[in-house]
């Protein structure tokens, strides 16, 4: 669904991938794309995640992703907000939205003025908050699984853990990892957001870029915890980590990917099963939110991901198509239940 509003300047895409476990539910990404042909590429590709990811999670819900297209710093405004709440409305329910990249809390609050069937608002609006705190939750659960399937143990006590992408998610993700006692490595393309990290936690060890990251000398562990396509032909060849588990979305650039990855003898945590934790608490929302009850099903993504782990070593293929052929079992089974 494209979307557009000349009053307030919004540009949208909806995209709905599946409704076979029931109505699409993903964020709403607000991003400066280059043009709409981009914004509508990564909506598909988004929402065709969320199906996956909202199985594996044992939600009942399909997978939809919107775009907002352009610099939320300097287009974002309350019109442009509820003009696009209209437009998740007149869906019926057959998407239900929430946070991303570039939105908020205060976003959502704003976008339910026009849409009932609005997640991630604030506690005083009904919601259930910041839903990056159970997302990086649930990573840490997949980083524990993989360091248990790989070496025996599920502590990550003396691993070190590079982190690309230290915002919403990432900066809940180093406070886990240092409470567990990990040595930590940090990027941002947002240096502020790196300096406050480091001057909160002087243990924290900053290098310049992704690139710098991922080249880390006795690197356990790499997190991919901003946009997608971080595992790609160039970065995976030089990666010194043994796991890769992390927040980000689509973070395989390609098919084969998987196998690139499989073949150097790095484990792969699929990205949509380890970073559900937060949509397993704005579906939780639609409920009545208890977040005890949302943190008990997170902890379950450590399970899930054993148990993928498993899945591919039985079968000899990749962590990824393994959880892929998981979730395509429940929507298929979902479908032929109709």
């Amino acid at each position: 669904m494209l979307c557009q509003d000349r009053a307030s300047g919004l540009k949208a895409v909806i995209a709905l991938h599946s409704t076979a476990l029931g109505p699409a539910l993903g964020g709403t990404r607000f991003y400066p794309y280059a043009n709409e042909a981009e914004a509508v590429a990564d909506a598909l590709n988004l929402a065709r995640g969320m199906s996956y990811k909202n199985a594996m999670a044992g939600l009942d819900h399909g997978g939809g992703k919107a775009v907002i297209i352009g610099d939320p710093e300097q287009i974002k405004s309350e019109e442009l907000l509820l003009a696009y709440g209209r437009f998740v409305a007149s869906l019926g329910g057959r998407y239900v939205t929430a946070c991303d990249v570039g939105t908020y809390v205060a976003d959502m609050d704003v976008v339910a003025r026009e849409c009932r069937w609005t997640t991630g608002r604030s506690p005083e609006n009904g919601g259930a908050g910041d839903s990056s705190v159970l997302t990086s939750f649930g990573v840490y659960q997949g980083m524990r699984a993989a360091a248990q399937h790989l070496w025996g143990d599920p502590t990550l006590r003396d691993r070190t853990v590079g982190i690309a992408g230290v915002g919403k998610v990432g900066h809940h993700l180093v406070e886990h990892l240092l409470a567990e006692g990990a040595h930590v490595v940090v990027t941002d393309v947002r240096k502020d957001v790196v300096r406050t990290i480091t001057e909160r936690h002087p243990s924290v060890v900053a290098v310049a870029d992704t690139d710098a990251l991922i080249r880390v000398e006795n690197l356990d562990i790499y997190a991919p915890c901003a946009l997608g396509g971080a595992l790609n032909d160039d970065t995976v060849p030089v990666l010194t980590a043994k796991v890769v588990c992390g927040a980000a979305n689509n973070q395989l650039a390609h098919p084969g990917v998987e196998k690139d990855l499989a073949d150097r003898g790095i484990l792969y945590a699929p990205d949509y099963v380890v970073n559900a934790g937060g949509v397993i608490q704005v579906a939780d929302e639609l409920h009545g939110f208890d977040f005890d009850r949302c943190k008990a099903k997170a902890s379950k993504i450590y399970d899930t991901t054993l148990a993928i782990f498993a899945r591919a070593k039985e079968d000899g293929i990749p962590p990824a198509a393994a959880a892929d052929r998981i979730a395509e079992q429940r929507m298929a089974e979902a479908r032929s239940r109709r």
